[in-house]
């Protein structure tokens, strides 16, 4: 995790998923009826079964700045599949109109969300200007530290960094972790404050 003498809090929920929210994606749909999302207290882990629609579990608490760890893999679900999904959101509003996403998947981990530019929301994706892909495989794990400071967001991959935004008009917002059709694993939920 990012420096050594860092003061780090646990995040895991517990079984109830207290302090956490599920918002619908896109905000306006509505949640569907199906919890999708339960704690495995033996392993320590979230699991998010992938099939009860497409949302954000949102963590309760407004953050400014901050470093989030999160490890994470994808339930494989066969040889031929590669279009796994999902993914890591940092300052989010809070219904999600806003936000920042390091997509997971196996074509790499980059940034991309929407963002207030001039008094309108308008959307980026940093796929093209990913470093390199560091993401392994599905049924292994991976690291991810987002550093979000000021009006800068970056993200390192299995120890590396792929991807950095500047110009990021929100300045406090939440984390989430992405519903979106596949079973993942999220463990190892960590925050960092640099406040």
């Amino acid at each position: 995790m990012a420096g050594q003498a860092a003061e780090w809090t646990d995040i895991l929920p517990d079984t109830t998923l207290k302090g956490w929210t599920r918002i619908p994606i896109p905000p306006v749909e509505g949640l569907k009826p199906k919890l999708q999302w339960r704690v495995d207290p033996q392993a320590k882990a979230l699991v998010c079964a992938g099939d009860g629609g497409h949302e954000w579990l949102r963590y309760d608490k407004e953050l400014g700045d901050f470093v989030f760890h999160v490890e994470w893999r994808f339930t494989p679900v066969s040889p031929a599949t590669t279009k796994y999904n999902s993914g890591v959101g940092v300052r989010l509003s809070s219904y999600g109109e806003l936000w920042v996403q390091a997509q997971t998947g196996l074509a790499g981990g980059y940034l991309f969300g929407t963002n207030l530019s001039n008094g309108a929301i308008r959307g980026f994706n940093l796929s093209k200007e990913m470093k390199e892909n560091r993401v392994k495989p599905a049924g292994e794990w991976n690291v991810y530290d987002v550093r979000v400071q000021g009006d800068t967001i970056t993200l390192s991959v299995n120890g590396e960094v792929v991807n950095e935004i500047k110009g990021i008009a929100l300045r406090r917002g939440y984390i989430g972790l992405e519903a979106e059709g596949y079973e993942i694993t999220f463990r190892n939920l960590k925050l960092e404050s640099l406040d």
